[in-house]
């Protein structure tokens, strides 16, 4: 059956009738967003954590950012796989739904911005329709292809470690989705100008 006709008479959740709204006004912002894993299918993986900052103006907003460690202990559980990472996590602890809830309202209309974002954005939707909620609608911008755009190179990809290196940016021991959204941050700022992206 086609998508968008199953969705005709549907109820969502309160909180994606707001982010529905917020869509009918233009972005303000960017928001860098980096998530973990636990594999790259969005039909049988889930979201482990999510790390997510403001751009504003030209600068990463430190303040306004999201942080969550997602409760998939029943994943985890089915799959065999160690829990350490929760436990060890000093990140906020939150179950799927809530956490999902809350990164739609950090979210709001912003320019979405990562490296390989419609992998971030398909494990998102899968997320979502969980909860009987429909797909992200936020516009979305990806650095690796920002990168090649700039350089003119389309028969490479860029991992994340690449373009740090690219951009000296320094290497860290700490791998967290907070982490990694913060040097997407960097990484965007350095692109957005070069591209001349306001």
């Amino acid at each position: 059956m086609l998508d968008w006709l199953k969705n005709i008479n549907k109820e969502y959740p309160d909180f994606w009738k707001d982010y529905l709204t917020k869509l009918e006004a233009k972005p303000n912002k960017f928001v860098v967003l980096s998530t973990e894993t636990s594999g790259l299918n969005p039909n049988k993986d889930v979201i482990l954590s999510l790390g997510a900052f403001s751009v504003i103006d030209d600068s990463i907003v430190i303040k306004e950012n999201f942080e969550a460690v997602l409760l998939q202990y029943k994943f985890l559980e089915e799959n065999g796989i160690s829990n350490e990472f929760i436990i060890e996590s000093k990140m906020t602890k939150m179950p799927e739904a809530e956490a999902l809830e809350a990164f739609i309202n950090f979210l709001g209309n912003s320019v979405l911005v990562g490296h390989h974002i419609n992998f971030d954005i398909e494990m998102l939707n899968a997320a979502l329709e969980r909860l009987d909620c429909g797909r992200l609608k936020n516009e979305a911008l990806d650095i690796d292809v920002m990168y090649r755009k700039l350089t003119d190179i389309n028969d490479k990809q860029f991992s994340l470690n690449d373009l740090c290196e690219i951009y000296k940016i320094p290497k860290s021991d700490r791998n967290s989705s907070a982490e990694d959204a913060y040097k997407i941050g960097l990484l965007f700022l350095k692109l957005k100008s070069r591209l001349g992206i306001k």
